[in-house]
C-alpha cells in the first residue's frame, strides 16, 4: 500500500515537472526539513530519482538523521551549531513540551504561544546558513531547476524558492499554526475543523466552539510571531518587504501527508493532495528461529501496553519459574517464552 502511495505521489511529481518543461526527465531541488520530514519525503525524493529525473538534495553539513538518499545529488552548506548542540536543543525542547500543563484551555493557549516562540528559532537556524552562501546560491541557480520540493516547517526552502524564482511544491503533515490553510485561503470552519494543539475533536460543545473560534481569530497573529524572525530574513534576502505567508500563498502544489481515514474531516483546496502513508515501511519477512523442544511460547494480545524498554523480565513467586518477555513493538502483540533453566532459545536474546 505505501509503495503505491510512493509511485502515485511520484507520479504527480513528475506530471508537474513535465508541464513546467518539455525535457523527458525534470530537474528537481530538494530542501528538507530535520527528523521526520526528511525521513517521510525521502522515499519519494528516491523514487523520483530512480526514475531518471535530475534531483539535487540541500542539507547542513551537521544534522541528526540527514544524509545523501539514492540516485539523488547531495549539497551541502555550513550552519552556527554542531551535531551535539542540535541534539541538546532538541531533547531541550522535548522536555519542555512535554512538562508544560494542558489540564485548562487557557493553560493550552499558552503553551500553543510558548510554542510558537520556540519554533520561531528552530525553523529558521538554517535559512542564514544557506542564503548567504553566495556560492552554493550561484551553483542552485545554474542549475536551472523546474521546481523545489520543500518542507514548510522550516523557512528555508520556502525563501529560497522565492529567490530561484521556481515554482514551489510542499510537502508536510500538519503545520503547528496551521499555516497551510492560511497561506491557501482555505476554509477552516471553527465549528468542526479544531485548531492545533486545543486537543479538541470535530464534535464540539458551545464552549469549545467558542474557544476553537477564538484561536481561529487568533491563528494569522500566531503564524506573524512564528515567522517573525524569518519574515525578516525573507525581506533581506529578496530585498523588499515580504512574509512566508505571502510566498507560501504561490505554492504550485501541496503534498499533505496525511489521511481522513486517522484524520478529523477538513476542507482541502484543489492543489492539495492526499499521500497519507507514504513513509510507512515495507514489512519484512520475521527471521527464522527454531525452538527446542524444552521451550514453548505463546502469542498475548497486550494492546494498551506502554513499556519505556524493549524487554522487560518477570519472576512469579508463586511458580518459581522465570519468564523471559520480548516486546516486538510497543502496542502489538506480545510473544512469552517458557523455558527451562539455563535454556535459551536459539538465535533470540532475551534478558537474565
Amino acid at each position: 500500500m505505501n509503495d503505491m502511495i510512493v509511485r502515485m505521489a511520484a507520479s504527480v511529481l513528475l506530471l508537474c515537472l513535465f508541464c513546467l518543461a518539455s525535457a523527458e526527465a525534470g530537474n528537481l531541488l530538494v530542501i528538507p526539513a530535520f527528523g521526520s520530514h526528511w525521513t517521510g519525503m525521502r522515499p519519494l525524493v528516491e523514487e523520483l530519482g530512480r526514475r531518471g529525473n535530475q534531483v539535487v538534495v540541500v542539507i547542513p553539513v551537521e544534522s541528526l538523521n540527514m544524509g545523501p538518499a539514492q540516485h539523488t545529488t547531495t549539497l551541502t552548506y555550513p550552519v552556527p551549531y554542531t551535531k551535539i548542540q542540535l541534539q541538546e536543543s532538541m531533547n531541550a525542547g522535548i522536555n519542555g513540551l512535554l512538562s508544560v500543563d494542558v489540564s485548562t484551555d487557557l493553560a493550552r493557549f499558552q503553551s500553543f504561544i510558548n510554542t510558537m516562540d520556540m519554533l520561531k528559532v528552530i525553523i529558521t537556524r538554517n535559512a542564514e546558513g544557506l542564503l548567504s552562501n553566495k556560492d552554493l546560491m550561484k551553483k542552485l541557480q545554474d542549475y536551472n531547476f523546474d521546481a523545489i520540493l520543500t518542507d514548510p516547517f522550516e523557512t528555508v526552502g520556502v525563501i529560497a524558492a522565492k529567490y530561484l524564482s521556481i515554482p514551489a511544491i510542499y510537502i508536510q503533515t500538519s503545520h503547528p499554526c496551521g499555516v497551510d490553510a492560511l497561506a491557501s485561503q482555505c476554509p477552516t470552519p471553527a465549528s468542526y475543523v479544531p485548531q492545533p494543539l486545543t486537543h479538541f475533536t470535530d464534535r464540539m460543545n458551545f464552549w469549545q466552539r467558542s474557544v476553537n473560534l477564538v484561536r481561529t481569530l487568533f491563528q494569522p497573529m500566531a503564524c506573524r510571531r512564528m515567522f517573525a524572525r524569518a519574515d525578516e530574513i525573507a525581506s533581506h534576502v529578496l530585498q523588499r518587504k515580504t512574509s512566508v505567508v505571502e510566498i507560501m500563498s504561490r505554492a504550485a502544489l501541496w503534498f499533505m501527508r496525511f489521511d481522513f481515514v486517522f484524520e478529523l474531516p477538513r476542507p482541502l483546496m484543489p492543489n492539495m493532495i492526499l499521500i497519507g502513508g507514504m513513509d510507512s515501511k515495507k514489512a519484512g519477512l520475521l527471521s527464522q528461529v527454531s525452538f527446542s523442544n524444552s521451550c514453548h511460547f505463546t502469542l498475548l494480545l497486550i494492546l494498551p501496553l506502554l513499556v519505556s524498554t524493549n524487554k522487560v523480565s518477570l519472576n512469579l513467586a508463586k511458580e518459581e519459574k522465570k519468564f523471559d518477555i520480548i516486546i516486538i513493538l510497543p502496542l502489538l502483540p506480545v510473544i512469552i517464552f517458557k523455558c527451562k533453566e539455563n535454556q535459551r532459545v536459539p538465535g533470540l536474546v532475551v534478558n537474565d
